[in-house]
């Protein structure tokens, strides 16, 4: 059959961590100014993870920029591991991980991003850690029904203790578990080889929820996406599939020097989150 580009109402964005060191109305003026409309709120973004979560704060920021249209929230995942051998740890972050539903929940969020988790070793994944994955995806499970909250599973980069260390795995997960949307990441896939982005289009192009938008240059990840062959054969795709969620630009600031300022951010934000929106014109 063939593809069709349809009309795109697309929002486009990016991670809050790429402001992380600034406080929240601070980060959310930020992406104002630089054209966004569109937004992933990380819960470890420091002024709002080291600060007792203040869910109150957020909804005002919300509430006074009305510019930013769509807001997804990302569960933590620093220092977590969902299927950890440690079953400390795996409980830990399986809570997070319903924590992260629940405050998407109170901020009317479109929809939250989770990962995986990976085996503790870095071995091959073994079967208990494949009934680990189901496990905590069983949790995450209940926890979204009761708050009517879509999430979303991310792709990881290719690594030897990926659980779902191909696309074709990850497809065959989705397929059984129906209730779980797809967060695609872009960086993540070309570590797998520049086919692997469109197999997952071409497979779940109608389950993917968020997309991650960076490109992955010399195996250094979250890299400016701009004018990047590899990003734009992707956005090119997505917007051939009628894609028409949220386009999440995931920079890390670490791959620049100097260290940028705030005004530097905005533009690059700026330049980044224009370029994007060509691909949905």
């Amino acid at each position: 059959m063939k593809r069709m580009k349809k009309k795109s109402m697309t929002t486009v964005g990016a991670s809050t961590m790429f402001f992380h060191e600034y406080a929240i109305d601070i980060i959310f003026d930020a992406f104002t100014d630089a054209g966004c409309d569109a937004m992933e709120f990380w819960l470890e973004t420091p002024s709002f993870w080291l600060k007792n979560l203040p869910t109150d704060i957020l909804l005002d920021a919300i509430h006074t920029h009305p510019a930013i249209r769509s807001v997804s929230v990302h569960a933590p995942v620093l220092d977590l591991n969902p299927c950890s051998v440690n079953p400390d740890v795996a409980e830990v972050s399986t809570h997070w991980a319903c924590r992260a539903v629940t405050i998407a929940e109170q901020i009317n969020a479109c929809a939250v991003t989770i990962h995986p988790g990976r085996r503790t070793a870095k071995r091959p994944v073994s079967f208990a850690d494949k009934e680990r994955l189901a496990h905590y995806l069983s949790e995450v499970k209940t926890c979204a029904a009761s708050a009517g909250i879509s999430v979303a599973l991310e792709n990881m980069e290719h690594q030897v203790n990926s659980l779902l260390p191909t696309p074709r795995d990850f497809i065959s997960l989705l397929k059984k578990e129906s209730w779980l949307s797809f967060t695609l990441d872009t960086a993540h896939t070309f570590t797998g080889g520049k086919q692997e982005a469109e197999e997952y289009i071409k497979h779940l192009h109608s389950r993917i929820a968020v997309v991650h938008v960076s490109a992955c240059i010399d195996g250094r990840m979250h890299c400016r996406a701009k004018d990047n062959g590899d990003v734009a054969h992707v956005l090119a795709l997505l917007a051939e599939y009628g894609y028409a969620g949220p386009l999440i630009l995931e920079i890390e600031d670490l791959t620049f020097q100097p260290d940028l300022s705030l005004r530097k951010k905005i533009e690059i934000l700026s330049d980044e989150t224009a370029w994007v929106r060509t691909f949905f014109d």
